[in-house]
């Protein structure tokens, strides 16, 4: 349930009316937006009437939020949320480009692609020191020492590391990583889920294979439910029938996550086909489409990636992409960071 507040509301009578709803045993999500202010009640709003709240002055009217998910909903928070990272906005208008290896290999490897991507503009260093992997026999990561490869190359060029986290164990590891990502295959993960939402971290939060829109909304619900409202939602692609391609890139995603919630969403479009040829054409559709962004593998020596060198561009091919990012998102009256 929702109170849509009239313009200019008293400050004191909003302070008497959010007593009033705690006393009644809810918890309150206050946004100010820039034309509304909405009081968003969460918990078991089931047996409360909304004539309880029509009576306040204050209270233009009530309106009851049938979605599962509530805090994310775009309907407790009608404006784009806008998240300050490292120096970097994302959402609303502001477009940023995630991009390094699928795995940190090495220091020379790690330290050579983030002075690349750097270069040519991207804003944050992605790498795997965790990696999940379908089979037990493949290379699973450098794991701690590759997170501190991670972090000399963060010291090294200055960029703002993503990286995931697979265990909620490991979390005392990631204190000095930029953004947490978390995994499509740990996306319903939920004591891992709960453990990230008791962080003050912020978290891309992948879509899962088959998830639908509503299971992965409710993910970051489990997120903002602990506490933590730092998220970024992540399409990299859902599996259908199709084998020609790693995933399909389900690019009506960023117009339907734009509807339902007020997060941003960026594309991971390495993911999405698994093919490096098919990586700069998704880019611009995820571009047209109103994405927050883009999350690329990029590789000095892709033919001898120990992980989805497939999909990975070669360091020239990344700076060409990136030209053409640059002109598109120029194009689209948005601001690359």
């Amino acid at each position: 349930m929702i109170l849509i507040l009239k313009p200019n509301p008293d400050q004191a009578q909003i302070s008497v009316l959010i007593r009033h709803i705690k006393e009644m045993g809810l918890s309150v999500n206050y946004s100010e937006g820039s034309r509304t202010t909405i009081l968003g009640l969460l918990g078991d709003t089931s047996a409360i009437s909304p004539a309880d709240f029509e009576v306040y002055d204050i209270v233009e009217r009530v309106q009851r939020v049938t979605e599962p998910f509530k805090q994310v909903n775009r309907k407790m928070h009608p404006d784009d949320t806008i998240l300050e990272i490292s120096g970097h906005k994302i959402g609303a208008g502001y477009f940023n480009v995630f991009a390094g290896p699928c795995s940190v290999e090495s220091e020379t490897q790690i330290l050579e692609v983030a002075e690349r991507v750097k270069q040519a503009g991207a804003s944050f260093l992605r790498g795997g020191a965790f990696k999940p992997r379908t089979s037990p026999y493949s290379f699973q990561g450098l794991e701690a020492e590759g997170l501190k490869l991670l972090l000399e190359a963060k010291r090294q060029t200055g960029m703002p590391i993503v990286t995931e986290i697979m265990s909620e164990k490991h979390l005392d590891l990631f204190a000095d990583v930029d953004i947490i990502q978390l995994g499509a295959r740990n996306m319903q993960n939920f004591m891992l889920l709960k453990e990230l939402g008791r962080s003050d971290k912020p978290i891309l939060l992948k879509r899962g294979l088959s998830a639908t829109m509503e299971e992965f909304l409710m993910a970051a619900e489990y997120i903002f439910a602990g506490g933590n409202t730092k998220v970024i939602l992540c399409e990299r692609g859902i599996r259908t029938f199709e084998k020609m391609i790693r995933n399909n890139l389900d690019i009506s995603a960023i117009p339907l996550v734009k509807t339902l919630t007020h997060l941003p969403v960026i594309i991971d479009p390495s993911h999405a086909a698994g093919r490096r040829d098919m990586v700069q054409p998704l880019s611009r559709a995820a571009i047209a489409a109103g994405a927050d962004g883009l999350i690329v593998e990029a590789h000095n020596n892709p033919a001898c990636a120990l992980c989805d060198g497939a999909q990975s561009l070669d360091l020239d091919m990344f700076d060409q992409m990136m030209q053409d990012v640059k002109r598109r998102v120029a194009f689209e009256g948005r601001q690359l960071q």
